[in-house]
């Protein structure tokens, strides 16, 4: 694909709460299991980050992060933000990317049930005593299968991972990231709370959707409460990594009292609905669920999903869909996107390959040393 439009208006800066952001594209967040096996960033893991703001993405998220040492770890090497080690390691990958003039906001994720490789072997928590759907993801280090059913928590359980967000996004501060994003999608444990199958809960978190969002906006007003001005976003999500075709049961009704609970965040950022982002993000009442969260929240919105389909990606925001564009494969085949956009350059298609045998960056290194890239 290529471009000769070189006022896309991915291109116009924007704001993020107190972020300024040169552009509108950002790196979406990307499991990479490339941390040492004790959650610490490597020097690898800061020049993948290091390239993407070199080829001028607005904003970078990172990596979904464990938050706490207990329950909320999902792959074998996924980085941590819980130890002195972690959080120097993330300020050497943070130190990298403002040196490129670009923001780097941690997204902090608590898997819950879907936690399918750590190096405590743990016992997997989640809403209810609910066996996930789907499979375990092989690239990303599971040993295939189905998974087990997680222990239902109790309310000290609940305490104690509203605690470590809280704490995860106080040690990303002292790492000097200029924001956290809470995730609350794709099937972790927050989204896992808000799904109704996986939520059989009948106390204050189970039940009515204001029920089942209640444990992410405590998590949200706690972060708030902890760092004040510090931006905090929040990942939502209808399809989940398990199970792609899943919709909220009440559509826009649950988008709005969703949407209106997490007024507080700096922005909501919703997940991938599809390629083809302007036909299956659309709710039956013909608005598309990005649009219904800038208007109910008041809040920016990211929107996610093909975003490197440039045409599309201009619809969404001359349309009023979302204030900035996330990338994931489009990023992973193109870290200097936005500086192609800027030149008319062609875009490489994003290969799969790329994330074989795993879903690492030792992966992507050896395709783009295969492809001569």
């Amino acid at each position: 694909m290529t471009t000769t439009e070189l006022t896309h208006p991915a291109l116009a800066p924007t704001g993020l709460d107190t972020l300024d952001l040169r552009n509108r594209f950002a790196v979406a967040p990307m499991s990479r299991i490339s941390a040492t096996p004790d959650g610490t960033p490597t020097e690898q893991m800061a020049e993948y980050y290091r390239a993407y703001a070199a080829g001028g993405f607005g904003l970078i998220i990172t990596e979904g992060i464990y938050p706490d040492a207990t329950h909320s770890q999902g792959y074998f090497n996924q980085p941590g933000l819980v130890t002195e080690e972690h959080i120097a390691g993330w300020r050497a990958v943070v130190d990298a990317v403002h040196a490129e003039g670009s923001p780097i906001v941690a997204q902090l994720m608590h898997a819950g049930a879907i936690s399918q490789g750590n190096e405590r072997g743990f016992e997997t928590i989640g809403p209810s005593a609910v066996a996930p759907r789907g499979q375990m993801m092989v690239d990303y280090g599971g040993v295939g299968g189905a998974w087990g059913a997680p222990r239902e928590m109790t309310a000290a359980d609940i305490e104690q991972v509203i605690a470590g967000f809280v704490t995860a996004a106080r040690n990303a501060r002292a790492a000097g990231f200029d924001g956290v994003e809470i995730h609350g999608a794709n099937g972790y444990l927050l989204d896992q709370f808000l799904t109704d199958y996986t939520n059989e809960r009948t106390d204050e978190y189970g039940g009515s959707v204001e029920n089942r969002i209640r444990l992410t906006v405590r998590v949200l007003h706690a972060i708030r409460e902890e760092l004040g001005d510090f931006p905090v976003g929040v990942r939502l999500s209808q399809t989940k990594v398990n199970d792609f075709v899943y919709r909220w049961p009440g559509g826009e009704d649950d988008a709005r009292i969703i949407f209106s609970a997490l007024r507080d965040a700096s922005y909501l950022h919703i997940a991938s609905e599809g390629r083809n982002f302007l036909e299956t993000a659309t709710l039956a009442s013909g608005t598309t669920v990005t649009k219904l969260a800038r208007e109910v929240s008041g809040r920016p919105v990211i929107a996610n999903g093909g975003m490197h389909n440039l045409p599309q990606a201009a619809d969404v925001l001359n349309g009023g869909h979302a204030d900035v564009l996330s990338l994931g494969t489009g990023a992973l085949a193109n870290p200097d996107l936005p500086r192609r956009v800027e030149t008319g350059s062609e875009l490489a298609a994003f290969d799969h390959e790329m994330l074989h045998p795993m879903a690492n960056l030792d992966s992507t290194a050896a395709w783009r040393e295969r492809v001569g890239e």
